[in-house]
């Protein structure tokens, strides 16, 4: 009797046991909480950033090509300024001085060859008469020509001495504005060596430029042509478009980076962007428009102790890209091909359609079972992309 009471008591035990396992397990399952997105249409772009400065499109330096005294200036830093207006004058006291010398020396030189030829045709007269020699007949004609060479060079000094006293007078090469005053009235410039620069005039502020540095991994895909968009630290709210123009083949090594300078053309319709800036530039070096999927709903998989707690199989696949679709209160595997990805999205070529929810992660309760909770991949940031924040069920 007692044998065959305890065999019933060990019997209803093991019944509540097994009765209580299946009551976990199940509310393990009910329990499961998905977070998913839903696939809709939208735009990839694949893009490269980098940093450069404003420019303008042409900038001159404006310099003098003689020596001297700053007399006068006549503009000032951000002057509107016409091609040949007068920006500034040196010091012409000199220059003058050496203007009338040259002059001087034209007049004598020019009364020597009056005297040179009148001797030269008396001694040709007395030579063909032969009442002269002809070693006297040469040394008039000598005597000649080097009183004509003489009166060539005098014209010459002073051409050159009154070119040098023009460039006492500093004119505007192109219309424009001045960006930058070099000097001031009675410093003193010498252009011995090298031109000195008084001026420096921007052409045109309303079509600037931007010089950026493009890092050899990235140059290959820049092309001619590209949008590109940037900011400025003075307009954080504000961002301004541009199109590359240029690719320079010179390449520019610091610290041993290897980097190339791509010019951007920037309209500056307002003149809000000036010279010098730092612009942090984005070029769009790719697009592509479809159906979009996250980045994590590719990234979740399902192990084995997930797939316990889901009861489903994991039939992975070793080819492509692999999703898991939520339908209703289960899962599903789709295999699918992906175009191009930002880090965020991908395009999805085939496998799935607009509406499907992809699972990004599976959590449990963790009162309702002993299974620990198993989160694959973070909730994404809510706002982001054009899907908005993930939904969970």
């Amino acid at each position: 009797m007692k044998s065959k009471k305890l065999k019933v008591i060990l019997g209803v035990i093991l019944l509540v046991v097994i009765t209580v396992v299946i009551i976990l397990l199940a509310g393990s399952k009910k329990n499961a909480t998905f977070t998913t997105a839903t696939i809709s249409e939208g735009i990839i772009e694949s893009t490269v950033m980098a940093t450069g400065y404003i420019q303008p499109v042409e900038e001159v330096e404006v310099g003098t090509q003689v020596s001297g005294v700053i007399e006068k200036i006549y503009v000032d830093y951000n002057y509107h300024v016409k091609k040949g207006q007068l920006l500034a004058k040196l010091e012409t006291s000199t220059l003058s001085e050496k203007v009338n010398q040259a002059k001087a020396s034209l007049k004598a030189s020019q009364s020597e060859l009056d005297y040179a030829r009148q001797n030269f045709e008396r001694v040709k007269k007395l030579y063909e008469s032969k009442a002269s020699t002809q070693v006297a007949y040469e040394e008039a004609v000598n005597r000649f020509n080097q009183a004509e060479t003489a009166l060539t060079n005098t014209k010459a000094a002073l051409n050159q001495a009154e070119v040098d006293l023009s460039y006492a007078y500093i004119y505007s090469p192109i219309d424009g504005v001045i960006l930058n005053r070099a000097v001031n009235t009675g410093q003193t410039v010498a252009s011995s060596f090298s031109t000195p620069t008084l001026f420096t005039i921007a052409k045109d502020l309303t079509k600037m430029q931007v010089e950026a540095n493009i890092d050899e991994a990235d140059i290959g895909q820049v092309r001619v042509g590209q949008q590109v968009s940037f900011t400025v630290d003075s307009y954080p709210d504000d961002t301004f478009a541009g199109t590359v123009s240029q690719i320079r083949l010179q390449a520019v090594v610091t610290s041993n980076v290897v980097t190339y300078t791509v010019i951007v053309d920037a309209p500056n319709p307002g003149e809000k962007l000036f010279p010098g800036m730092t612009a942090n530039i984005t070029i769009a070096v790719a697009s592509e428009k479809g159906l979009v999927v996250p980045v994590e709903a590719i990234n979740f998989n399902v192990d084995k102790e997930l797939s316990e707690n889901l009861d489903i199989k994991n039939n992975s696949t070793s080819e492509g890209r692999d999703v898991w679709v939520k339908s209703g209160n289960n899962i599903e595997r789709r295999s699918i091909k992906t175009g191009l990805g930002d880090g965020i999205y991908f395009i999805v070529k085939s496998g799935l359609s607009i509406g499907d929810e992809v699972v990004l992660s599976v959590t449990f309760d963790k009162k309702q079972s002993e299974k620990s909770s198993k989160s694959i991949m973070p909730e994404p940031p809510k706002g982001m992309g054009p899907n908005g924040p993930a939904r969970v069920h």
